[in-house]
């Protein structure tokens, strides 16, 4: 392996950008002012500047440890090497050398040096050692102008070493390594060959992007040995059997250190297994959730990446750059947690964006064939309502609505029978398995499923007509409502954060979920802005019991209450809306209906109950059948 000499100036930078250079090429750093005598090190800090003869000791150290260097598998240097006779005398070690020259003007490198404390450089040698720089005429030239993180993708792609690997160009693989090379992040991409199916994806994926010269293959042995060590792989591929297949066919081709990112919709539990599988042969795991869809993922989509935190420390640059930004201009990519929580948060982000969905459509049915809207009037009130809401789902609706083909309004042509991947359902199960009330995004759930019954629909549409009815609503209570219902969908989706949180120790930060799903994402709205402020101090609390809410509720529950009450009247589902107006009144009762079913549980199961009149934590039993 070669040996790696950062050269240039004092403060341009060589110490920093080499130790990055060494930590993702999995290679030891040295600096060069190490390797100086304590006589030149005593002369520097008197503030005079080394001659040849002083040098010279100096060099023949560095020459002999680069050969060891190279027979222990390459290392990185920082070194000056401002002379070309310095540059030659260690080139006579005979081993491969590829030089990296860093620069900056002097005037900006002064300034740094003057910033810089506890170094034995002063500032003032500065004018000798640009006096006696010659600068090589070879190697890479690196302006050092920007970030440490940032001149290093830059020394990445000059040096042609991918700092990350992607595997499956479907629609968001494809857009997330455009989003990378975009950033000048050095990408290098596989996708399989399948006769008939999937023939010169990767490489007409890269011939149609000649500009960004990305490295393709479809050859997966030859691709992983075209990664850097450690290598990171970030994988695209469908949720599933197809992720476990790819890392099988992957692991054979591994060294330990290296790392899988696995960016589809995986369910948590998947992940769980195979974080821990990996974690036996000593290969990182990431589980990392991505929203945005396909627009998102090539402009910048909000990333949840879950596991080992050194894994995302290994490639966190890279995945804050791809993100969107917040309106501080902060990466909407944060890590999540150990463990599956990347994935698991993923899942709750698709169960709020359900219930949502499921909430706006059915107001828009109810607008239109309950209250005789317009499409176009009811895309008028939706856009007014987005005035407050500030939401992408409420305002691609309104695209919807005005959306004509042929003069026709497509929305009209769209089949009703939605479709869905299991991500709604997926968070349904883990609330009943966590204990977790969850009623709107479930109702959402079995919406959908309902909707999926076409054909029995239109048997029972014919077999039991439905009334028609005057239904007089304000367009203020309609807003109310729906205001209410969506607080409600999304205080269920924090509480099931919260207890997934406490029953697997991830320790989530509430308040950093919600600002990374502020930009990039489906559900991203100003409900989720003013959530990423108000949770940051109260990360414990029900998100409807915040005082921030209050007033809001108590002025809307009674609307939320009426409209789902008419609708009832007139025979018109508003199975979300009832399902947050449901929840809400059982959550703000101090007396349930739950007393008759311990009673019957007790009755038929011995299960036993609590007393009103005792202690909680003592359980009784009643032989009920005695006369």
């Amino acid at each position: 392996m070669s040996i790696y000499i950062l050269m240039g100036v004092s403060g341009v930078g060589k110490t920093t950008l080499g130790k990055l250079l060494a930590k993702h090429l999995q290679t030891p750093f040295y600096d060069a002012d190490d390797f100086h005598s304590e006589k030149n090190i005593q002369k520097m800090s008197k503030g005079s500047p080394l001659n040849d003869e002083d040098r010279e000791s100096w060099l023949e150290n560095i020459k002999n440890a680069m050969q060891s260097w190279e027979d222990s598998g390459g290392a990185v240097l920082a070194c000056s090497a401002l002379k070309e006779k310095y540059r030659q005398h260690l080139k006579q070690s005979g081993v491969s050398i590829t030089w990296i020259y860093l620069y900056e003007s002097f005037e900006t490198i002064s300034h740094r040096l003057e910033q810089r404390s506890g170094h034995y450089f002063k500032a003032a040698l500065l004018n000798s050692q640009f006096e006696t720089l010659e600068p090589p005429k070879y190697g890479l030239y690196i302006r050092v102008d920007d970030t440490a993180e940032k001149t290093m993708h830059k020394i990445m792609k000059k040096l042609e070493l991918p700092e990350i690997g992607l595997i499956g160009l479907g629609v968001m693989g494809k857009s997330l390594a455009l989003n990378m090379a975009s950033k000048q992040i050095p990408i290098a991409v596989y996708n399989r060959e399948v006769q008939g199916s999937e023939e010169g994806v990767a490489r007409d994926f890269a011939n149609s992007h000649p500009d960004h010269q990305i490295p393709w293959f479809d050859d997966l042995e030859v691709f992983v040995k075209s990664l850097p060590k450690p290598r990171n792989i970030f994988l695209m591929v469908n949720a599933g059997k197809a992720v476990d297949s790819v890392i099988q066919q992957l692991i054979p081709h591994l060294d330990k250190g290296d790392l899988i990112i696995d960016g589809g919709n995986s369910h948590y539990t998947d992940t769980q297994r195979r974080a821990k599988k990996l974690k036996e042969k000593e290969i990182l795991f990431l589980g990392t959730g991505v929203s945005g869809g396909e627009e998102g993922a090539l402009k910048g989509p909000s990333i949840m990446p879950g596991g080992d935190r050194k894994a995302y420390d290994r490639v966190g640059n890279v995945l804050e750059a791809i993100a969107a930004k917040d309106h501080q201009e902060n990466p909407c990519c944060t890590y999540i947690g150990p463990g599956a929580s990347g994935h698991f948060v993923k899942m709750l982000h698709n169960g709020i964006e359900y219930g949502e969905m499921q909430l706006i459509a059915e107001f828009y049915q109810l607008l239109r064939f309950r209250l005789h809207y317009q499409p176009e009037q009811i895309a008028d009130l939706f856009h007014d309502w987005n005035k407050d809401m500030k939401s992408f789902l409420l305002s691609i609706s309104v695209e919807i609505l005005r959306f004509q083909e042929k003069n026709e309004l497509l929305l009209d042509k769209i089949l009703d029978a939605a479709g869905q991947k299991g991500t709604g359902s997926w968070s349904s199960i883990a609330a009943l398995n966590l204990g977790v009330p969850f009623d709107t995004i479930t109702t959402a759930v079995m919406a959908r499923n309902i909707s999926a019954e076409k054909e029995l629909r239109l048997t029972f549409a014919e077999n039991f007509k439905h009334t028609e009815h005057i239904l007089e609503i304000s367009e203020e209570e309609l807003f109310k409502a729906y205001k209410l219902a969506s607080l409600i969908n999304h205080a269920t989706g924090f509480e099931l954060l919260r207890a997934a949180s406490s029953e697997y120790n991830w320790q989530l930060n509430f308040s950093e979920i919600a600002r990374i799903w502020t930009n990039g994402c489906i559900i991203k709205s100003g409900l989720i802005q003013q959530l990423s402020e108000l949770l940051k101090d109260s990360a414990g609390q029900h998100v409807l019991s915040l005082e921030a809410f209050r007033e809001m509720i108590e002025k809307n529950k009674s609307s939320l209450a009426f409209v789902v009450g008419k609708s009832v009247e007139v025979e018109n589902p508003l199975p979300v809306a009832s399902a947050a107006l449901n929840y809400f009144w059982n959550l703000t009762s101090a007396t349930t209906s739950a007393n008759m079913i311990q009673a019957q549980r007790d009755y038929f199961g011995a299960h036993t109950y609590e007393r009103t009149d005792g202690k909680r934590g003592e359980f009784h039993h009643t032989n009920w059948s005695k006369s």
